[in-house]
């Protein structure tokens, strides 16, 4: 007989506090009824066709399941497709669709979630359903962090504005991005500050353009990193690249993966007089961030135990 499973209902771009008290409830109840815990989510951002616009994302969908799995514990992730046939179902059958194709035992969601055709599901709905049905389920309260709703879409505008130590907060982590590094120009081995270059995927939300201090994962250990995001001024470059100089790390990375964890915003970008002048900038920012990371606590990325907690 397979395992039944409780499921948290959401999309979980930047899996935030917020998140993360949905998932532990999630557990909870899991836990009662001696069920698994999972998540149930979307493949594409449900406004995309709800509304018609597709807002910037705090992830790609492999670092949100990343975070679900390796930082909360998720035992099992339903990535659905969310196409017309999925915005047009009745939310009676969504439920009905996760019971009998994904073995879900109960629900659980937050006071705000909307689902099934036209958002005519909600909170009040999967209670009386689950009711009824004789199911678990929990609905879990707006969480707050200062005093401030914590969501996706504030998430995402503190990272546009480069208000990343403050983003940090709200998520609970860093903000996490892993790529492929790329070959770039070698202008930085050229003045002896060599960068891994990563390409910033297009349905990504941009960080404000300018300098941070980050940790660079790579094969598990951790290294800092001084990162530049925009399109480097004093070389006149054109397009948006993420270049961490990986300081004390030696060695080949074209085509692997690595990820950068961003921890706090050091400068805008600006372009220099000279290259000599814009070397000068990046050593001292790299002392900056050595001296930000010394004496830290530095754990194996997506291993991060929540920094903050919301407010109910």
């Amino acid at each position: 007989m397979k395992n039944k499973t409780i499921y948290a209902l959401g999309f979980f771009d930047g899996v935030h506090i917020g998140h993360g008290a949905l998932l532990d409830i999630c557990r909870e109840v899991a836990r009662e009824g001696g069920q698994s815990s999972g998540v149930v989510t979307f493949s594409a951002h449900p406004d995309t066709l709800v509304l018609g616009q597709t807002p910037r994302l705090i992830n790609t969908p492999e670092d949100r399941e990343r975070l679900l799995r390796k930082s909360y514990g998720v035992d099992t992730i339903v990535t659905l497709p969310f196409d017309r046939k999925m915005r047009d179902m009745p939310w009676k059958s969504f439920l009905e669709l996760l019971r009998r194709d994904y073995d879900a035992a109960g629900f659980v969601c937050g006071a705000d979630f909307r689902f099934g055709s036209r958002g005519a599901g909600n909170a009040g709905m999967l209670a009386i359903y689950c009711r009824a049905e004789s199911l678990p389920w929990a609905v879990v309260p707006e969480q707050t962090l200062d005093g401030i709703r914590i969501s996706s879409t504030h998430i995402r505008g503190l990272i546009e504005n480069g208000e990343m130590s403050t983003a940090v907060k709200f998520l609970g982590h860093p903000h996490i991005l892993t790529g492929q590094v790329i070959h770039g120009r070698h202008l930085g081995s050229t003045l002896g500050i060599p960068t891994a270059n990563l390409r910033l995927p297009p349905e990504l939300a941009v960080p404000k353009f300018g300098v941070y201090m980050c940790l660079c994962a790579i094969d598990g250990k951790t290294y800092p990193a001084v990162t530049n995001v925009g399109t480097r001024p004093t070389v006149n470059g054109q397009d948006v690249t993420v270049e961490p100089w990986i300081l004390d790390y030696d060695g080949d990375l074209y085509g692997r993966e690595i990820t950068l964890e961003f921890y706090r915003f050091l400068r805008p970008e600006r372009k220099f007089e000279s290259l000599q002048a814009l070397k000068t900038e990046i050593l001292r920012n790299a002392d900056q961030t050595r001296e930000y990371f010394r004496g830290r606590s530095v754990q194996t990325t997506f291993n991060f135990q929540p920094l903050f907690s919301a407010e109910k």
